[in-house]
């Protein structure tokens, strides 16, 4: 059974909504859950961090305040090495021990659960969307290979979903640029002159506003065209 403590944790979105923070214990240690809801949701987007931060990544801070507006409440998941402080994250299979533990209280409102992440996080959702019934999985900076390694591809990886999957990726991402990515199902959204963090650099004809309305923008038209 999942343990869950609940909390207020301030506004949230463009509707004032409040924000409440959970935790939910799973077999890898605590994780948190900070959620942001729509009023009338009809879609959860469950979207965790990378390995090198947390939920305070520009783009997911920009998803959480733009969502609900649309009708999606916003997950924000903080795994559980995250939670504990710990400042490198675990194997790849502790980290989908840790999703899978969590995604009993992603599903709890009963609405379909769009399974998300950025960074090693986006290989999670990907990796066990079909397991856990992910309605779809939206990857974001999915890091197709490490950095100057395009021969150690996790193409694989995205290409095996089997959900519909949304792609957001910067132009000059050095864990894969867009034009580096292969044919598939998915759908790809490129942020011009974003890095793995959708920072762009001054000297960019976009500045970062506008590259974080590209991600929203992106993401809500897609998550609209979802049955």
């Amino acid at each position: 059974m999942t343990d869950v403590t609940k909390a207020p944790s301030g506004p949230s979105g463009p509707s004032g909504a409040n924000a409440t923070s959970e935790t939910v214990e799973t077999d890898v240690g605590p994780a948190r859950i900070t959620w942001h809801p729509a009023k009338k949701a009809r879609l959860v987007l469950a979207v965790s961090h990378g390995a090198g931060g947390g939920i305070e990544a520009r783009d997911l801070k920009a998803l959480a305040a733009e969502l609900p507006g649309h009708g999606v409440t916003v997950a924000l998941v903080e795994q559980p090495w995250r939670v504990a402080g710990k400042k490198v994250a675990p194997a790849p299979k502790t980290l989908d021990v840790g999703w899978r533990g969590i995604w009993p209280a992603l599903a709890e409102p009963g609405l379909p659960v769009i399974s998300g992440g950025r960074s090693a996080g986006a290989r999670v959702a990907c990796r066990t969307a079909t397991e856990l019934g992910a309605h779809a999985v939206l990857a974001l900076s999915f890091p197709l290979h490490p950095p100057g390694k395009p021969e150690k591809s996790r193409a694989g990886e995205l290409l095996g979903a089997g959900v519909p999957t949304l792609v957001v990726q910067g132009g000059n991402d050095p864990f894969g640029k867009p034009e580096e990515f292969p044919e598939g199902t998915y759908e790809l959204i490129e942020v011009p002159y974003g890095d793995h963090g959708f920072a762009v650099p001054k000297r960019a004809d976009i500045g970062q506003d506008r590259a974080l309305e590209i991600i929203t923008a992106g993401v809500v038209g897609w998550a609209s065209s979802l049955a």
